[in-house]
């Protein structure tokens, strides 16, 4: 990602007048048509002249000194689960391509449209957001920002979402993640993706994969990117990030699950890292969090996203299964087999794992730890099903951890040039959002020495 520009950079460029809306729009469309590029595998539809015409009117509305925000005339990317007025709402799949187009916007896409982000397009994703790798056989595949020439998964569901921002085709793309599915991807391609706080971020418009863990979030080159759209979605004020010293930050590394199966790669960024956050003066502590012993038992029949899931699809699955992923739609209909007193069961269950969760956590500043087991996979590997399914429960493991307890967290990249993608995961209690960009605000240099 050499040279790609920040958006409070971008935001000084278009004050000064050094470029303008309508040059930043037609370098990312140009980006996008690039036919050695990945433009074609990672974007759904491109909304070529209304990004154009969008660009324009900012354009004018600056000049007149009358922009709704210094982000306005900045491209950003919408994965393709959002309603946007007038265009069909797909969610990565072709069971929903006879759907009327959408009445309205979803309200994260007129909140980023408000602040005069243009929409610049569409982009692919897992189908349905059902996985963390990001294949997809009915639009293609982005290759992944390590060794393209290699071939590797881009991550899921957002998968390109980060494409979009990894190569310059928009600034920052909106997302979702029900178990990972910003983070991952930002993991996998060495960009910042961010989980907030479910209930902080409005859910409508939208193609849901879990009522109960579905959130809406950012992927972006830095944290302050994130910050920035997330204030936007959550129609919060966009203010000054202060990162905290890293001098006294309290850190626990979970030792139950999140550290087991660690790829060598990811385990020697990830320790690395805490020795430079150690050497900085942060407390890191290992500590056992057996609650996370609790969220594979309750995912054992498929949990909350077979259960939600099978409850949304199950009309269309009957009418369109034929041009379902038949690995969505099998986990899909893992949910058929989930009884009314097995779902009542989960919800009280993750009600107690929220709360015993949130008292672990409550002397430490955050949780860290690997944002995924595993570096990314190379594509032709995952041909044969087993080796999906272990890939792709590898990725989602610890991100699902911190969906099942209601918190956010926040994937920053912690490798070195030129070594494989490697990310770490902050994560807090639900409500820490902003505490948490100032934890990430500071670390963010600081664990790639």
């Amino acid at each position: 990602m050499p040279n790609m520009p920040t958006l409070a950079a971008l935001a000084e460029d278009l004050e000064s007048g050094r470029t303008s809306a309508r040059k930043l729009v037609e370098e990312c469309l140009g980006r996008i048509a690039d036919p050695s590029g990945e433009g074609i595998r990672t974007f759904i539809h491109v909304d070529k002249e209304a990004a154009i015409e969008a660009a324009e009117a900012i354009d004018r509305l600056r000049k007149a000194t009358a922009a709704p925000s210094p982000y306005a005339g900045i491209p950003v990317s919408i994965k393709d689960l959002f309603d946007i007025k007038g265009q069909v709402t797909r969610a990565g799949s072709r069971a929903l391509e006879d759907s009327a187009p959408a009445a309205a916007d979803a309200p994260v896409v007129a909140r980023l449209r408000r602040a005069g982000f243009i929409v610049i397009g569409r982009t692919n994703m897992t189908e349905f957001a059902f996985s963390g790798i990001g294949i997809n056989p009915h639009y293609g595949t982005p290759k992944g920002a390590w060794r393209r020439e290699t071939g590797h998964v881009p991550g899921g569901s957002s998968s390109g979402a980060a494409i979009s921002v990894v190569d310059g085709m928009a600034h920052g793309g909106l997302g979702t993640d029900t178990g990972g599915s910003c983070r991952i991807p930002a993991a996998y391609n060495g960009i910042v993706g961010f989980k907030p706080t479910q209930q902080r971020v409005p859910r409508e418009g939208a193609v849901p994969l879990s009522f109960t863990l579905d959130s809406f979030g950012p992927l972006a080159r830095t944290v302050g990117c994130c910050a920035v759209l997330d204030a936007v979605l959550a129609d919060e004020a966009v203010r000054p990030l202060q990162p905290r010293p890293i001098r006294g930050m309290r850190l626990a590394v979970p030792t139950t699950v999140a550290l087991d199966e660690l790829d060598d790669e990811v385990a020697r960024a990830f320790e690395r890292a805490l020795e430079s956050l150690s050497r900085q003066g942060a407390l890191v502590e290992r500590i056992a969090v057996p609650e996370f012993l609790d969220v594979a038992v309750m995912n054992t029949k498929g949990g909350f996203a077979a259960a939600e899931g099978y409850a949304w699809h199950r009309y269309l699955i009957v009418s369109h299964g034929d041009v379902y992923d038949p690995r969505v739609a099998l986990r899909i209909m893992r949910g058929e087999g989930i009884s009314a007193a097995d779902y009542i069961d989960l919800l009280q269950a993750r009600k107690s794992l929220i709360a015993r969760a949130t008292v672990r956590m409550a002397p430490y500043d955050a949780l860290v730890m690997p944002t995924t087991a595993n570096r990314p996979p190379r594509i032709a590997d995952l041909a044969d099903d087993k080796a999906f399914t272990k890939a792709n429960l590898l990725a989602l493991r610890n991100c699902t951890l911190i969906n099942m307890i209601d918190g956010c967290a926040i994937s920053l990249p912690c490798h070195r040039e030129g070594e494989v993608p490697v990310g770490l995961m902050l994560a807090a209690s639900g409500g820490s959002d902003r505490r948490l960009f100032e934890l990430a605000s500071a670390m963010e240099g600081a664990i790639r020495v």
